[in-house]
């Protein structure tokens, strides 16, 4: 028989210190209080911080569930944007260019074909490591038993 999903929790109200008022367990305790839970202690009233503690993290869900992600003035905030500046765009391209066709002068000229080099070869290898991959796995199908699959497929 299927147990009922929305039972009362036992204990839901505690005492405040005091013994003369309740409060609804906090389901965020304060430091101290998570230390003695965390040791076993027993449990007994809840102290004023890990009220507080509660409190703030309901004000917290509460303000998120306000809180307006998609509002147009969330939007505004960043506009209008200043319009570039095509000249001083154009002088910094031109800057640039000419530092990098400086940089190409002498044995810089070369730096550029070993970086394609080693990209060309880093595919290679990952090509050859891959087809060994393969080989390796209809190897182990035609050679080994089902269970040493997992095992050989891992290198």
């Amino acid at each position: 028989m299927a147990g009922v999903i929305n039972q009362p929790v036992e204990n839901e109200w505690v005492a405040l210190p005091g013994g003369e008022l309740e409060g609804r367990r906090p389901k965020t305790l304060c430091g101290p209080c998570r230390v003695r839970r965390a040791a076993g202690a027993p449990a007994r009233a809840i102290c004023f911080e890990c009220y507080r503690a509660d409190r703030r993290r309901l004000d917290a869900i509460k303000a998120a569930g306000e809180f307006g992600s998609t509002s147009d003035a969330r939007f505004q905030d960043g506009l209008p944007f200043e319009p570039v500046n095509l000249p001083r765009l154009e002088h910094l391209k031109a800057v640039r260019a000419s530092a990098r066709q400086h940089a190409r002068a002498g044995v810089g000229q070369y730096v550029d074909k070993r970086r394609q080099a080693q990209i060309a070869a880093r595919h290679a290898l990952n090509r050859l490591g891959d087809s060994l991959r393969a080989q390796a796995m209809h190897a182990a199908e035609l050679q080994l038993p089902e269970s040493w699959l997992p095992f050989v497929a891992s290198w």
